[in-house]
């Protein structure tokens, strides 16, 4: 969606001039002569960002801005003026404007600070939505335990959630190991900060060490610039190690001494940042295996499972299929607008009789694709959908 500029300023000829030059970068623009028009635009057009002058005939720019938040507080205002002043600047930012130009100016300069408002503001819409999918996502996590294994689970996430304490979270994959990290995430005092999550055997043996930590220009070749890492990025947030077990060992040794020490260097650098984040980490390996083997370091094994969650399979949960069947069903509905009810009572046996080695993942695939063959109100067995029962009863 396209960002909505409304430009309120008494010169004409300036007023109609940057407003073609704004429409030409693509965004919607409309313009207000005074004071009160343009609180009469604000009402009708709920711009995203307002640029206003501050000396106009009836009322000041500043003497607007508190009427402007009460008709649509969601706006950015931009003020400007020939005649600014510290006093003025100061007023009008302690009032909520969010910036402040003295004419004239060069017009690249005012497009840039638009087009950054207006990257800020859908950056904010999209991760608004991602918390909002997120959280029902947990909630519905928190409904479909029906299981008492899973019931259990629940009490240590409510439990160690509020803890500043490292927790690893164990079992095979598929079982919701991220969506329990994002859970302890949200049920945390850290909840409205970063909640950043690494996939550790997605990156490169020799990239993850630049990628946890950062770099500094010049620190290995093709490192033409400074980079911030993962660590830095989560700032006062959470950090989640997926898969933590495919760190390399040579880099093992170094996210120990970030742990311990609460402090890290980037690579090639000399100066110390701070290490703030909580850490989750997770994989659906044995550990204790692969420290027998030589393969992972106890020592690191000891300083990450210091609260230690381990998520049953889908075959030891088999009483969770139903709720969870049905969950994905509406999710599904949403997503494809259909108005499916359910699974008929013999795929539902099947779907409980299954193994389900690859678990809530394989079971989320299963009914996206019946979903997607679906033309009824209920998933069968029936024409094209008896494949699902293939599949269960494989």
């Amino acid at each position: 969606m396209r960002s909505k500029i409304l430009i309120i300023d008494d010169e004409e000829l300036f007023r109609e001039d940057l407003a073609v030059l704004i429409r030409q970068k693509g965004y919607v623009c409309k313009t207000a002569a005074n004071a009160n028009d343009g609180l009469k635009k604000v009402a009708e057009f709920l711009p995203d960002i307002i640029l206003c002058d501050i000396m106009m005939p009836d009322r000041s720019g500043v003497d607007i801005i508190d009427d402007i938040h009460r008709i649509h507080h969601d706006s950015s205002m931009i003020i400007m003026t020939a005649f600014g002043t510290l006093e003025t600047a100061i007023k009008a930012f302690r009032k909520g404007v969010i910036d402040y130009i003295l004419k004239p100016f060069v017009i690249e300069d005012v497009l840039n600070k638009i087009h950054l408002i207006s990257e800020h503001k859908r950056l904010i819409l999209e991760l608004n939505y991602f918390r909002r999918h997120i959280a029902e996502e947990i909630k519905s996590f928190t409904l479909i335990a029906q299981s008492e294994k899973m019931k259990y689970i629940i009490e240590l996430i409510k439990k160690v959630a509020p803890s500043e304490s490292t927790v690893l979270l164990t079992g095979e994959s598929g079982t919701g190991k991220e969506l329990v990290a994002r859970a302890i995430h949200e049920m945390s005092t850290r909840k409205d900060k970063p909640f950043v999550a690494i996939n550790c055997p997605s990156f490169h043996e020799n990239l993850l060490e630049s990628e946890l930590f950062g770099h500094e220009k010049g620190a290995f070749t093709n490192a033409i610039n400074e980079k911030e890492g993962f660590f830095e990025t989560a700032g006062d947030g959470t950090i989640f190690l997926d898969e933590i077990s495919e760190i390399p060992t040579t880099l093992q040794s170094k996210l120990l001494r970030v742990l311990e020490q609460r402090e890290f260097y980037r690579v090639g650098g000399t100066k110390l940042f701070p290490m703030n984040a909580r850490i989750i980490a997770a994989t659906n390996q044995n550990l204790e295996t692969l420290i027998k083997q030589g393969k992972f370091r106890e020592d690191l094994y000891y300083r990450i499972a210091v609260f230690e969650i381990g998520l049953p399979p889908l075959r030891e949960r088999v009483s969770d299929i139903p709720a969870l069947v049905d969950y994905f069903i509406r999710k599904f509905n949403k997503e494809m607008k259909k108005l499916c009810r359910g699974v008929a009572p013999d795929v539902l046996s099947y779907l409980m009789s299954y193994n389900w080695p690859g678990n809530i993942r394989e079971l989320r695939n299963v009914i996206e694709r019946a979903m997607i063959l679906c033309s009824g109100e209920l998933i069968t067995l029936r024409s094209e959908e008896r494949r699902v029962g293939k599949e269960c009863r494989s």
